[in-house]
């Protein structure tokens, strides 16, 4: 299996990538919201992330794509606070009401060292956006310690291109949630008007750098992995999403089309998306990706 791209950097290169990051929390532009927030004097913004390592939990994933998960699972750690506020979002305790514990940089590199020695098969950081500089002042210590695993960049695909060229030769796996294709709908559920054209700048960002997945003895090691929650009544806008995944991306993109949504948080204040998705939704879904040419789209 390939090494993962950050082994190929030198200390001084990560540092530098890190001092950057931080930088762009004060006054804060790491995601398109550019709110501002001086950081640095202890201002959290939009995202509610104040500048130390903000974690909910950590452990071995067995519910994330097989491509992710291999023998060990997938390293997942989930970070608190988000960029966006999604009304239906499943996990907002931790992306919203503010759940998790304020931890060292060196506390975030022993847990990417001890994810590594449970046998995960790499490092998963959930919603990272906004802690983007903590995570990669914690790489450079967990690489001294041996760190050799991938990183998966899990993101709502509302990302800063600024911030993402920070990243480029670092992260190995960038997974995006592209969660909708008319900006007014990214209005209305997660305050973000202008959603589609920040995350189609990203995506674009993500495929220059990475490329299409690559999966070696059944493994991603290197790539693009798009997700993309197919909502109830077609409120998602999954026909623009994947029409532009087929022809602005690639059509060899390998794209999870997921069927997972639940009303969850707030989302019963919106009369179309107070109820499952149907079995007939979801399929409708794949089967317009297969026409669209989308020829690694499935629902992994």
């Amino acid at each position: 299996m390939a090494n993962p791209v950050y082994l190929d950097l030198t200390e001084g290169e990560l540092r530098e990538r890190a001092a950057r990051l931080f930088g762009l929390a004060s006054s804060c532009r790491l995601c398109p919201r550019a709110c501002g927030a001086r950081r640095d004097r202890g201002e959290t913004g939009f995202c509610g992330a104040p500048l130390v390592p903000w974690i909910a939990s950590f452990g071995a994933h067995f519910g994330e794509e097989d491509v992710l998960v291999g023998a060990g699972g997938s390293g997942t750690i989930f970070l608190s606070g988000c960029v966006l506020q999604c009304l239906f979002c499943q996990n907002y305790g931790i992306s919203q009401l503010g759940e998790g514990e304020e931890i060292g940089v060196e506390d975030l590199a022993r847990i990417m060292i001890r994810l590594q020695e449970m046998g995960c098969g790499n490092v998963n950081l959930v919603s990272p956006t906004h802690q983007a500089p903590q995570i990669v002042a914690a790489l450079v210590q967990a690489r001294e310690e041996g760190l050799h695993l991938p990183l998966v960049w899990n993101c709502g695909g509302y990302e800063s291109v600024e911030a993402l060229r920070l990243l480029e030769g670092i992260v190995d796996i960038y997974m995006p949630d592209f969660k909708y294709g008319d900006s007014a709908v990214a209005a209305d559920l997660a305050e973000a008007p202008d959603y589609v054209e920040r995350a189609q700048a990203a995506v674009r960002e993500m495929h220059r750098q990475v490329g299409n997945l690559v999966i070696e003895d059944g493994a991603a090691v290197r790539g693009l992995l798009v997700r993309h929650l197919v909502l109830p009544n077609g409120i998602a806008g999954t026909e623009a999403v994947l029409r532009f995944i087929a022809d602005g991306i690639s059509p060899d993109t390998y794209v999870n089309v997921m069927a997972q949504y639940h009303p969850a948080h707030r989302a019963h204040q919106r009369p179309g998306l107070a109820r499952r998705l149907t079995p007939r939704e979801h399929e409708e879904a794949l089967v317009l990706a297969r026409r669209l040419g989308l020829r690694r789209a499935g629902a992994h």
